[in-house]
């Protein structure tokens, strides 16, 4: 049976889903996904996601990766697909992966480095057209102290103070290559982009930046905490509503069409 690998771009809202990796309740991103291939395709198949999204948590840009024999259009498939999902899940792309005489396309482990962005409301008052869709933090928030904060978190780091206890990644070192902020009006976004990251790091990263830009931590406790290497000194992980994965970045080689985070 010749096998071809397809590799579709997957945006969703997080919000109805308890996270992107299937469970026996059948209520997460994947187990609508893999239905929904089922209803197109007639056979069961299994995908491989970039990178596990938890409960609320949305997806710009997902990359999904599973093995077919079936030969259809291109267009076919994204039109197919988002016939039998839901209005919170959508197909944007999708392509067969290039081949590589040494290397096969792998969703997960081909990925060189992935960005997410937290979106914060910022404003005494909650607001219900951000609800679900935002971080809301009513105290003022000082960029210019987070951003200075944010530096400390620059290159290769033992992240173990803004680690989950239920984190099973093997090494809790990462290179984060980039942390920006951005404010426009009461929004302000938080980009961090690393060559991967631990369960709920991100979350805890804003957390204890957040405390920062409230005053009620000074601007070089980040650094602090990870030479302490304790979570509990960090602050508590941040809602999940706010957080975006925005992109996963690849070699060029593989000629992904992927869209702008």
């Amino acid at each position: 049976m010749n096998l071809k690998r397809l590799v579709l771009g997957v945006q969703y809202d997080g919000t109805p889903w308890h996270g992107w990796q299937t469970q026996l309740s059948g209520n997460t991103v994947q187990d609508r996904l893999q239905q929904a291939l089922f209803k197109f395709t007639q056979s069961d198949i299994t995908t491989h996601c970039a990178g596990r999204t938890d409960t609320g948590v949305h997806a710009i840009e997902q990359v999904v990766h599973f093995d077919t024999p079936l030969d259809r259009p291109i267009s076919s498939w994204v039109r197919g697909l988002n016939t039998h999902l839901p209005p919170s899940i959508a197909v944007r792309w999708a392509t067969v992966a290039r081949l590589d005489p040494q290397h096969e396309f792998h969703a997960r482990f081909s990925a060189r480095s992935r960005t997410y962005h937290y979106l914060l409301y910022n404003n005494p008052i909650r607001s219900p057209l951000w609800n679900d869709k935002a971080g809301w933090v009513f105290r003022p928030l000082d960029l210019d102290r987070m951003r200075e904060a944010a530096q400390s978190l620059i290159g290769t780091h033992d992240f173990t103070a803004f680690r989950s206890a239920d984190c099973q990644a093997k090494s809790p070192v990462k290179m984060m290559h980039e942390v920006a902020l951005t404010r426009r009006d009461d929004l302000i976004v938080i980009k961090l982009h690393a060559n991967a990251f631990l369960h709920h790091m991100v979350r805890n990263l804003v957390g204890s930046l957040i405390y920062v830009g409230t005053g009620r931590q000074p601007v070089d406790w980040l650094s602090e905490l990870i030479l302490q290497k304790d979570r509990h000194l960090a602050a508590p992980t941040f809602s999940p509503h706010g957080l975006y994965l925005a992109k996963i970045d690849y070699d060029p080689k593989w000629e992904l069409p992927q869209t702008p985070a």
